[in-house]
């Protein structure tokens, strides 16, 4: 049975298997292709799925591939990858960005509120204690990238 497998895993033409066949096929492309080559074709399979898939599929394959690197990362893993989304957030945008974004997401809570039937305090800042906040926290952040300058 195992020699079954084996000649089916088998190139006949060149004697080797499929994974071998596979291993040397690419590497002869990426020696023959550039970076634009590959982003084009990674643009054409994006565009692809999206069109054969709905968002139910993008939320479980997000899900899966959320607990695959919940279970082979740690703590400082999620804290080093969140620093360096900051710091590239921040190099990128000015305070105009952080104010519209404070501000959506002060209307969005307002308006989580406002859904809640029972109207109770659920313990979580006011969009006005959070806005203050957050513009307090970039305040901090600038004046000590300024001091390190």
């Amino acid at each position: 049975m195992a020699n079954k497998q084996n000649n089916r895993n088998r190139n006949n033409d060149e004697n080797m298997t499929v994974e071998e066949a596979g291993r040397k096929g690419g590497e002869a492309t990426s020696k023959n292709h550039d970076r634009e080559f590959y982003e084009e074709i990674g643009r054409k399979g994006g565009e692809a799925t999206s069109e054969n898939h709905d968002r139910d599929f993008y939320e479980e394959i997000g899900r899966k591939g959320g607990e695959a690197t919940s279970e082979n990362h740690d703590r400082d893993f999620y804290e080093e990858i969140g620093r360096k989304g900051g710091e590239a957030t921040s190099a990128n945008h000015d305070r105009d960005f952080y104010e519209e974004i404070g501000s959506k997401g002060g209307e969005a809570r307002s308006n989580q509120r406002d859904n809640n039937d029972n109207n109770n305090d659920d313990g979580k800042m006011s969009r006005e204690e959070a806005g203050r906040k957050g513009g307090e926290a970039r305040s901090r952040q600038r004046n000590n990238k300024k001091d390190n300058d």
